[in-house]
């Protein structure tokens, strides 16, 4: 069965100067995708505000899970999530775990996104989204079954906080870094998880800024572009992919995004192909 692809042109999580850009990046997107397996997400126009909490924009995050938690119950077969910022995996990655036990999540991207609220310097919910999934988080937000720490993999991750650090230090959550990151590695990661099924999240940040330029937050000596589909490849090799999602395109203008185009599409058909 083909993929449907749920575009998600969430900016609300991120905490970037070009977090609007975020809106344009879905948007460039979906011109390439086919329009009989494409499902768009309203997302609100307003911030939204935090609730009095510590979470920026909380109630535009609650809005878009939950239509987005909708949209995914009546997919059927392989969803690949096209953001907008990383918050989107949120309702994402929750829908498919309730639907595949034993699922890994291999986590592609330059950041951890692991803070909680409190630890935050940005109060972005794009830093929290992995922590929030992992059952630490806003209550109106974490899941009812949180992801287990033994079957998450952080791949291609480079750029940690410190107290991001201290919690993968003291979970023990499994972080290959990109000079170590190859089909090997990660296929043994998957093997160790005992996981039976694979959700892949790629934040595009996981590839190196001098492969591709629309990013928000830039971190220098990740993947290759080529590296990334091999890895991809390799995951879809090890087990059955309960879902996907790519995030995180904030191209500087509609010229720059047709620049970066070609490489999305391509790790789009890397991931959807059968």
């Amino acid at each position: 069965m083909a993929a449907t692809f749920l575009v998600v042109p969430q900016w609300q999580g991120s905490g970037s100067s070009r977090a609007m850009r975020l809106v344009d990046g879905a948007e460039a997107i979906r011109g390439d995708l086919p329009t009989t397996s494409t499902v768009l997400i309203d997302v609100p126009l307003g911030a939204g505000n935090d609730e009095g909490t510590q979470v920026s924009r909380l109630s535009s995050l609650q809005a878009v899970r939950d239509a987005q938690l909708i949209a995914l119950g009546s997919i059927s077969g392989l969803a690949v999530t096209i953001g907008g910022d990383c918050g989107v995996e949120l309702a994402s990655i929750q829908h498919a775990a309730a639907v595949n036990d034993g699922m890994a999540v291999v986590w592609l991207d330059a950041h951890p996104d692991l803070h909680t609220a409190e630890s935050s310097p940005s109060h972005a919910f794009h830093g929290m989204v992995l922590r929030t999934l992992l059952g630490e988080g806003d209550p109106s937000l974490t899941p009812t079954t949180p992801l287990e720490v033994g079957r998450l993999i952080l791949a291609g991750t480079r750029a940690l906080d410190d107290a991001e650090a201290a919690f993968v230090d003291s979970a023990g959550v499994r972080l290959i870094a990109p000079e170590q990151l190859t089909a090997k590695s990660i296929g043994d990661a998957l093997a160790a998880s005992g996981a039976t099924s694979v959700y892949l999240h790629v934040d595009l940040d996981v590839l190196d800024p001098a492969e591709f330029a629309g990013l928000g937050f830039p971190e220098p000596f990740g993947v290759t572009l080529q590296s990334l589909l091999e890895i991809i490849a390799a995951v879809k090799a090890a087990l059955p992919l309960a879902g996907a999602g790519i995030t995180e395109f904030a191209p500087r203008n509609a010229t720059a995004a047709g620049d970066d185009l070609g490489s999305i599409l391509r790790i789009i058909g890397a991931v959807s192909s059968p």
